[in-house]
């Protein structure tokens, strides 16, 4: 056994109850296998904390010990959520509710803890963890390679944005372009715009097979949005909606390529 297989869980607590998340990490910091344990005190906490330990290049976590009923993002929502990362970390719920553990498991959760936690029994649940990590069915430190440069871009077919501390989920397939601003990228919409701290090169990168494509050195756009493309003086744009962007001269080759391929596939 590798040193790696030994080496002790790393834990996101999260819960909304003081007093429930102080026993949690009680528990936690009791267990031998357990190692660092970073609290959260909602779901929109918990993404943070997700994010940052993308952004430093710090391990991610190998399990998540999560409460269910919470206000806002539910723990079923956030598990779903985090189900389609590229390498999602292991979920134990925590709840005192007995009505969710068919939908819990349906989301392959590892285990379903009842409040109020018994010492015995949450150490099972540990256990049950530590065996599926050195089993290498949950995430060591592949999860980090995997998880990019934010975790955020790589929650599958939905972006978690935060709004006046409230979490929504855009569906990519919502987004109409992109456009750069520094360290973030502002996602556009039909309706609306969410500035959201992903870097545009690593959404090029993820999003070509979506159909993004660039257009400018600080701007993606969903080829299938592109209304209409025009040459006036030279200088080529593109009109998506209400909105005419720019195309440098760099990328406009490409783009009259992808978009000629778009057309002759089209049915």
């Amino acid at each position: 056994m590798s040193a790696i297989d030994d080496a002790p869980l790393r834990v996101l607590a999260v819960d909304d109850e003081e007093p429930a998340l102080e026993e949690l990490l009680y528990l936690l910091g009791k267990d031998p296998r357990v190692g660092g344990v970073v609290p959260a005190s909602d779901a929109t906490e918990a993404l943070r904390r997700l994010r940052a330990a993308a952004r430093s290049g710090a391990d991610g976590f190998d399990v998540v010990f999560l409460d269910i009923d919470m206000p806002g993002l539910g723990g079923l929502e956030l598990a779903r959520l985090l189900g389609g990362a590229a390498a999602p970390p292991l979920v134990v719920f925590v709840t005192a509710h007995e009505d969710f553990a068919v939908r819990a498991f349906d989301l392959k959760a590892v285990d379903y803890l009842l409040k109020p936690l018994r010492e015995e029994r949450f150490a099972e649940a540990v256990r049950r963890v530590a065996e599926l990590v050195r089993a290498g069915q949950g995430p060591r430190p592949a999860a980090r390679a995997a998880a990019g440069p934010d975790a955020a871009s790589a929650f599958g077919d939905h972006v978690p944005v935060e709004l006046g501390g409230v979490t929504r989920f855009v569906p990519v397939a919502d987004i109409t372009y992109v456009e750069a601003h520094g360290d973030y990228v502002r996602l556009h919409t039909r309706d609306a715009g969410h500035l959201v701290r992903i870097p545009l090169s690593a959404l090029e990168e993820q999003w070509r097979a979506r159909g993004f494509v660039r257009i400018h050195r600080s701007r993606l756009v969903a080829l299938g949005r592109i209304e209409e493309l025009r040459l006036d003086g030279g200088n080529l744009t593109v009109r998506i909606g209400d909105r005419v962007l720019a195309v440098s001269r760099r990328n406009a080759r490409e783009l009259r390529d992808l978009l000629a391929r778009h057309a002759a596939a089209a049915p």
